[in-house]
């Protein structure tokens, strides 16, 4: 399973937040591990001019073998919080398709 993390200009947090991210990921999504060709990763800040408000967002897109990729998004307050936010709404996304595919 490859990893793919892309930011936006301005998002600050260089290698540190690449390899934080690619932990998480590893982690939540090991037993899809050989079913996922690819995750991609898209951190974004939605008003990095303004400030408050819940405008860290984190888009995360999983590539299955043989199968349509399929996407999440979570926003939040913190780029921490919506990374782990996105990455538990693929991986309840992943059950649900693969348990469906099981069931056929």
């Amino acid at each position: 399973m490859k990893i793919q993390i892309n930011t936006d200009n301005s998002i600050q947090g260089g290698d540190e937040l690449t390899q934080q991210t690619q932990a998480v990921v590893e982690s939540a999504l090991e037993r899809f591990a050989h079913q996922i060709t690819r995750v991609e990763v898209h951190l974004s800040d939605e008003n990095s001019s303004h400030k408050g408000g819940s405008d860290k967002r984190c888009v995360m897109e999983a590539r299955l073998e043989g199968m349509q990729p399929v996407a999440v998004t979570d926003q939040a307050e913190h780029m921490e919080q919506a990374v782990n936010g996105a990455v538990d709404k693929l991986e309840k996304l992943l059950d649900h398709t693969l348990a469906r595919l099981s069931n056929h």
